[in-house]
């Protein structure tokens, strides 16, 4: 008896910092920030009750078009993504002269710090000044500067471009461990059959890569849905709000308007949608599992 209560002690004594961690740092922020998506906070000392006000509030038209834009931001970055990454890890992988060094050249994006990365790009993408720009009138593609950033949909096609080249290279090399972990054998056996390099790649690599995709397309979206740094340090959500996302709007609602109610309203519903996200993905996991098994 004594033994098993000095276990459980012991045990609990180990669990202690995870609780303690995750009490502080994750579950009371987001108890209080519910908490304050139910009040009209903001720089003035008292604090109203409102109920569902903040919620009814921005639900209209303009939050709904940031949501929508949110979601295609997300779509179309997560999927070059994946796609780039999976091309990449590919080639990578493949027997030529030098590819130790072209992974060493996969990484740097990756490594160079995100805030002077991005910055490199908005000079390329500047009008009188950008690389981009005046390799186009160099070769006749225009007929003076395009300043990419000062239009909506060229600046929304930006941002997606930055974060992209940001986020391939990790994407590349997780792909390519993937990849490397599939056994020899399979692809001797394909080639002894006469399978061609599509179908072996058809047949073999991507059903055997499907978890590692699916579980870098999560994180991938995770990551890009709460990008934040890409899109304000470009454009702080600009022109005219066209790349104004839901964290970007969040985050102009709280800090610059100083409207801390219904800021933390809106972290909720950014909360609320990446926890089904999560939910979706731990259902798809889980019906590979059983697929496999089976």
């Amino acid at each position: 008896m004594i033994k098993n209560r000095s276990s459980m002690i012991f045990a609990w004594a180990l669990l202690a910092p995870a609780i303690i961690y995750v009490t502080i740092i994750v579950a009371w922020p987001l108890i209080e920030t519910f908490r304050l998506s139910f009040t009209d906070a903001s720089l003035k000392k008292l604090t109203n009750y409102v109920g569902w006000r903040n919620y009814t509030k921005i639900f209209n038209d303009t939050f709904l078009t940031v949501i929508l834009r949110t979601f295609t931001w997300t779509f179309f970055s997560v999927l070059l993504k994946m796609v780039i990454g999976t091309c990449g890890a590919v080639l990578l992988n493949a027997a030529v002269p030098g590819r130790h060094l072209f992974r060493i050249l996969t990484m740097p994006p990756w490594i160079v710090p995100m805030a002077i990365g991005i910055f490199m790009w908005g000079w390329m993408y500047n009008g009188q000044f950008g690389m981009i720009s005046g390799l186009l009138q160099r070769f006749g593609l225009v007929d003076g500067p395009v300043a990419f950033l000062a239009y909506g949909s060229s600046a929304y096609w930006a941002t997606i471009v930055t974060d992209v080249w940001i986020g391939v290279p990790m994407v590349t090399i997780y792909f390519l461990a993937a990849i490397q972990s599939i056994p020899k054998d399979l692809y001797e056996a394909a080639w002894t059959d006469g399978a061609s390099r599509w179908m072996r790649f058809r047949r073999i690599t991507l059903p055997l890569m499907a978890p590692a995709i699916i579980t870098m397309s999560m994180l991938s979206l995770i990551a890009t849905f709460n990008s934040f740094d890409i899109i304000w340090i470009l454009t702080r959500g600009g022109p005219s709000g066209q790349t104004t996302t839901m964290i970007i709007d969040t985050y102009q609602t709280a800090i610059g308007s100083k409207k801390y109610g219904e800021g933390a309203a809106r972290a909720v519903v950014i909360c609320i949608f990446l926890s089904l996200f999560c939910i979706a993905y731990f259902r798809v996991t889980r019906r590979l599992a059983a697929t496999e098994k089976a």
